[in-house]
């Protein structure tokens, strides 16, 4: 049984927080911020919108390209770092949102990983039968969890959603495989220290030293996620007995420019084949790919029988791949 993709959406807030705002808010400036970014801008949620508000209108925009009804669902699969709650999980408020009665739903915490992660879940389930129409999304509300005072980092995240109708099918393109990966040694690398059992929320010390923010050592980081995400590449390539020629566009998860450079020269994917919005909506962790996802779908960017490469790393670290055939 094959499994395909049959619809996509994203959703992003209204509100632009550009890198000359950002100037005014701390020590840093539009240069700085493109040159060792890449980003020009990001959105931000205000008040009244949440990590499911933009999780519910990506995916009723994926359920109308796949012409799915909400009854029809049967699973929802949400990555996120920011939970509407610690719990419920957010895709079951969102399976109330959509009215996606008939529906199993649960959140995924694999950082920027965690879209990928749902699909690899999805397509085991699709492929075995246990199901037949499958919501998976990323979506994040970074802007709440990042430390406003801190320039090394707050210029860096930004909020959206972006989802996927997936279907089990019998012809038409496919998603050829998926891969993940885990490496627990460098998890105090990219997380946020406060709010969980070991420095909860309730403990003054976790608001005075500031450990509800999410943390992260950029140099490392960058080392790492290169590394990784060439290796999940390959992985992916190697499992289809594709070479990196045979690659039409890869989407690689949209954290920084650097990073995204260096992994397609290591692949030898030129920028032509690589497809970046990140100078738009800067890193907004689980949600990037499948947000330039349903842009390049909905742009025309790629047309039938394209392969895409699609390759994620996160803090976790976690990292993952995929191979579609368009």
């Amino acid at each position: 049984m094959n499994v395909r993709i049959t619809g996509t959406g994203s959703a992003l807030p209204g509100k632009i927080l550009t890198n000359a705002e950002l100037e005014r808010l701390v020590d840093t400036s539009d240069e700085w911020i493109t040159t060792r970014t890449g980003i020009k801008e990001r959105r931000i949620a205000v008040d009244g919108e949440y990590t499911s508000t933009f999780a519910a209108e990506a995916a009723r925009r994926a359920m109308a390209m796949a012409g799915a009804r909400p009854e029809e669902i049967d699973l929802i699969i949400i990555g996120t770092v920011t939970p509407d709650f610690p719990f419920p999980s957010t895709a079951c408020i969102v399976q109330d949102l959509l009215g996606a009665t008939n529906a199993t739903a649960f959140d995924i915490s694999a950082a920027c990983s965690g879209f990928l992660y749902g699909l690899s879940i999805a397509e085991k389930y699709l492929r075995t039968g246990a199901a037949r129409k499958i919501l998976v999304i990323g979506s994040e509300v970074l802007s709440r969890i990042v430390d406003w005072q801190d320039r090394n980092t707050c210029v860096l995240f930004g909020d959206g959603a972006g989802a996927v109708v997936l279907e089990a099918s019998e012809g038409g393109h496919s998603l050829l495989s998926t891969h993940t990966f885990s490496n627990g040694a460098f998890w105090n690398l990219l997380y946020q220290p406060g709010s969980g059992s070991r420095n909860p929320a309730a403990d003054s010390r976790t608001f005075d030293e500031r450990l509800i923010y999410l943390k992260m050592e950029g140099n490392d980081v960058f080392k790492h996620a290169v590394r990784a995400m060439e290796e999940a590449a390959i992985a992916a390539l190697n499992a289809n007995g594709l070479t990196s020629a045979d690659i039409s566009l890869m989407i690689p998860h949209q954290a920084n420019q650097r990073i995204i450079d260096a992994t397609s020269k290591r692949l030898g994917v030129g920028p032509e084949r690589v497809f970046t919005n990140l100078h738009l909506y800067g890193n907004t962790s689980s949600a990037s790919i499948p947000i330039a996802l349903d842009e390049v779908n909905r742009q025309g960017i790629v047309t039938s029988d394209n392969k895409l490469l699609l390759v994620a790393f996160g803090g976790g670290f976690t990292y993952a791949s995929a191979v579609i055939n368009w």
